[in-house]
């Protein structure tokens, strides 16, 4: 039974899946905006609004966080100079999730995550 394990594999080893997540994590806070299947953009979403609440409380320690996830310094820096300060007032629920349909190689369900204004 899965009682209390959260979180989908992706069909892939840990290593693989962990990276490939902070790196689509570190690209959507750059761009704002992304396109991937549903359970992509569900895993991205869970780990960026837990990297952008690092953004608004700011300390050292949320620094160091938050670099455990992203990959580039620059995104790091806009995190906590622009992303964390836009959000201050909002309690949770940076981001929304909308669906695209199935893609049309492999009828995958799409989904274009994106930052709210």
């Amino acid at each position: 039974m899965r009682h209390g394990i959260s979180g989908r594999k992706l069909s892939r080893p840990t290593g693989h899946r962990m990276s490939m997540l902070r790196t689509m994590v570190t690209d959507f806070l750059r761009h704002e905006s992304i396109r991937a299947t549903e359970a992509k953009a569900r895993e991205v979403q869970r780990m960026a609004e837990k990297v952008i609440t690092y953004g608004k409380r700011g300390s050292l320690h949320d620094r160091r966080q938050a670099l455990r996830v992203l990959t580039d310094d620059l995104v790091l820096k806009k995190l906590f100079d622009d992303l964390g300060p836009r959000y201050e007032s909002r309690s949770g629920g940076y981001t929304r999730l909308i669906k695209l349909g199935p893609r049309k190689g492999d009828a995958a369900p799409m989904a274009i995550i994106e930052l709210m204004p």
